[in-house]
């Protein structure tokens, strides 16, 4: 099997279904953590409605889907937030895509696609239960920084410069 990592419109179907299994799983993370429960699915549908990905979109953006065998396994966007500045978003496997490959494949593809942009640095934002996510950005070079933002979830910010 291998891996292909290809743009899509980030309203496709495909797209969608990723993005709810992904904002499902860190949702769910965040409440078992904090609160000892499962995301709300009112609360769920809300929060997808509220970010649907239109900023992922080009000319200042790309959703990428990665493909596993031909089967939808991941996301990676990028979008640019300032000048040559871009913001790598939704970096996602399914579970049992994980451990294959994919995410440094889905990451070197949304760097490459923010350089396509016009971006020369990338950054990012996590939070710190998120600890696969945060090893996967050291081990590919991003180096922890300032906050760059003020969202509610951030807990570490991560910056690369882009060669």
């Amino acid at each position: 099997m291998t891996w292909t990592v290809t743009p899509e419109p980030y309203d496709s179907p495909v797209a969608a279904a990723l993005w709810r299994a992904y904002y499902t799983e860190v949702s769910d993370r965040w409440y078992l953590l904090h609160e000892g429960r499962r995301t709300d699915p009112d609360e769920l549908e809300r929060e997808i409605a509220k970010e649907p990905g239109a900023d992922l979109a080009p000319p200042a953006g790309q959703l990428l889907i990665a493909r596993y065998g031909g089967e939808p396994a991941g996301t990676a966007g990028v979008r640019l937030v300032e000048g040559t500045t871009a913001e790598l978003k939704r970096v996602f496997l399914r579970e049992a895509m994980r451990g294959k490959g994919g995410a440094a494949l889905l990451v070197r593809a949304a760097e490459d696609a923010a350089r396509a942009l016009g971006a020369r640095r990338m950054i990012l934002d996590t939070r710190g239960d998120l600890v696969e996510a945060r090893a996967l950005y050291t081990r590919l070079g991003y180096e922890e920084t300032e906050p760059h933002n003020d969202d509610t979830y951030a807990e570490h910010w991560f910056t690369k410069h882009l060669t």
